[in-house]
């Protein structure tokens, strides 16, 4: 094993952090883009199916969010312990290996 994933590895909960903030901000771009694609359609029939692709996204946000606040991961309801879970991320991404 490389340097660098010697050190991810060694990062614990934080690439777990990492991972899970990741899928956070790629299930709300779907439902962005899913709601954006219901706009466009002029076919009843894809409008439908798109609305239940739509409900799955927002439910799957959910989890993840509901996942993260478990975790502790995120804190939407205060922001005093979300900068401080920020910061330390953002310390702990400066000291990673360049690569």
């Amino acid at each position: 094993m490389n340097e660098f994933f010697q050190k991810l590895a060694g990062m614990g909960s934080m690439t777990e952090q990492a991972i899970a903030t990741d899928f956070l901000i790629s299930a709300k771009t779907g439902v962005r883009n899913i709601a954006a694609a219901i706009t466009e359609s002029s076919s009843p029939e894809v409008r439908e199916t798109l609305q239940q692709y739509l409900h799955d996204a927002i439910n799957t946000h959910e989890q993840i969010y509901l996942y993260m606040a478990a975790k502790g991961f995120y804190h939407s309801k205060d922001l005093t312990q979300q900068i401080s879970v920020d910061l330390e991320a953002a310390d702990t991404a400066k000291d990673l290996p360049q690569i």
